[in-house]
């Protein structure tokens, strides 16, 4: 990694993840293979931003450790990369497990629960696809009914409008939401106690 920590994949270490680390990978790491319209590419950086956003508008009375973990829903891509979900089911069990223990390591660094409970996960999965939905509209060439059909509606009341931002700059605005988020959690930005409570 550029911090210089050296991860290992295949038995990942929370002492050994950075948010500067996930920030700078996330910001490179396009949405939809980058097989999206205008200048830039929609990161996955970006992305999580608008999801834990989402995740808010859903519930505004969302605990600021749960908005924490949907900033980081998709946090193992930094070093993963983001595959489609067709492909991802095609690996297999396998590749699910190799990501789940990176999603741990990376929990449990930042002091969240090594695994986000049930009802959190639902949201945050809801908030993905509605995200999903208006990239797929904006971004990929989706029509409205076939987003609809792939996605679902997005939630009542939340509109996007999505400009892709350049890399430098959804890594800026990645650690910034983080560090804020943090805070309002209680941990202090990257010295957080490996708590898994």
């Amino acid at each position: 990694m550029l911090s210089g920590r050296r991860l290992d994949l295949l038995d990942p270490s929370p002492m050994d993840i950075e948010i500067e680390d996930i920030a700078h990978g996330l910001a490179r790491v396009a949405r939809w293979n980058g097989q999206t319209t205008g200048e830039n590419a929609f990161s996955v950086a970006q992305h999580c931003l608008v999801v834990e956003e989402i995740a808010a508008h859903i519930r505004p009375d969302l605990e600021p450790r749960w908005r924490l973990a949907a900033l980081l829903h998709d946090a193992p891509e930094y070093v993963i990369g983001d595959m489609i979900s067709p492909f991802k089911a095609a690996l297999g069990v396998d590749y699910r497990t190799f990501e789940d223990s990176l999603e741990t390591a990376i929990h449990v660094r930042f002091g969240l629960p090594a695994k986000t409970p049930p009802l959190v996960k639902k949201l945050i999965k809801q908030a993905d696809r509605a995200c999903a939905f208006f990239e797929a509209i904006q971004l990929a060439g989706f029509e409205h009914d076939e987003a609809l059909d792939f996605f679902g509606a997005p939630p009542a009341g939340y509109s996007l409008v999505i400009d892709p931002l350049p890399a430098a700059q959804a890594q800026e605005r990645y650690v910034h939401r983080y560090n804020v988020l943090s805070e309002a959690a209680g941990y202090r930005g990257s010295d957080v106690a490996f708590d898994t409570e």
